[in-house]
């Protein structure tokens, strides 16, 4: 039997928004793990997903950016990333746009590297890692104006090595960043080969849930 995981849609008896926020909510489930069994009420965050970019230059240097993490109360070393909160975009389109918006960057080649759950037991977030090559740069008339903490944003380029040192030895903690130079590493050796293409598909994110798996099986309750 491989190591895999599967979707696995249990029952959803009701469904209530627990917290409306500013960016994402707090719904509360109530569900069974089997038929008949003991309902189990669990609340957890409703989250968009999001994308991030490992990037990498023709001497395999990787791109970190800095920037701070109010709930952390740190300035933390990340790779490019986003949320997909743009309603109807091809994951690997978004992908681009944050390159592009905090690294004033363009890629010519991109792979799937990742697919991640940030927090399996209390977030609904997955996260598709790419990998980007081939890289120029965003001319200056078409750059994005950053604000608020991307402002405050800087980059650097780090060799892989030297990422992947960082990472084991408790310098980084943007779980996206450590997954992605790991697995940048990992593949490197390999070539770069057996990567997915970039619009490869994604079924773990919930747009690619059935409906049901989203509002409730038939017969639950939906309340705000």
């Amino acid at each position: 039997m491989s190591v895999k995981d599967e979707p696995d849609f249990r029952k959803v008896v009701s469904r209530e928004t627990a917290f409306h926020g500013r960016i994402w909510d707090v719904l509360r489930d109530t569900f069974e793990l089997s038929p008949g069994s003991e309902q189990l009420t669990r609340e957890y965050i409703d989250h968009p997903g999001a994308v991030a970019v490992v990037v990498l230059d023709e001497e395999h240097n990787v791109l970190l950016l800095r920037q701070y993490r109010h709930p952390v109360r740190a300035s933390q070393w990340e790779i490019p990333a986003g949320l997909l909160d743009i309603e109807g975009e091809d994951f690997h389109i978004a992908a681009a746009r944050e390159l592009a918006e905090e690294a004033d960057l363009v890629a010519s080649d991109w792979k799937v590297l990742l697919d991640v759950n940030n927090s399996a037991g209390s977030s609904a977030e997955a996260v598709r890692i790419y990998l980007a090559r081939g890289i120029s740069a965003v001319p200056e008339a078409e750059r994005h104006q950053r604000t608020a903490e991307e402002a405050e944003i800087t980059l650097r380029w780090v060799p892989l090595t030297e990422a992947v040192t960082a990472a084991l030895s408790g310098d980084l903690h943007s779980f996206s960043a450590i997954s992605g130079v790991l697995a940048a590493a990992a593949v490197q050796r390999q070539g770069f080969e057996q990567l997915r293409p970039a619009d490869a598909p994604w079924p773990e994110h919930p747009s690619c849930f059935p409906a049901s798996a989203v509002s409730g099986d038939s017969g639950s309750q939906k309340t705000s």
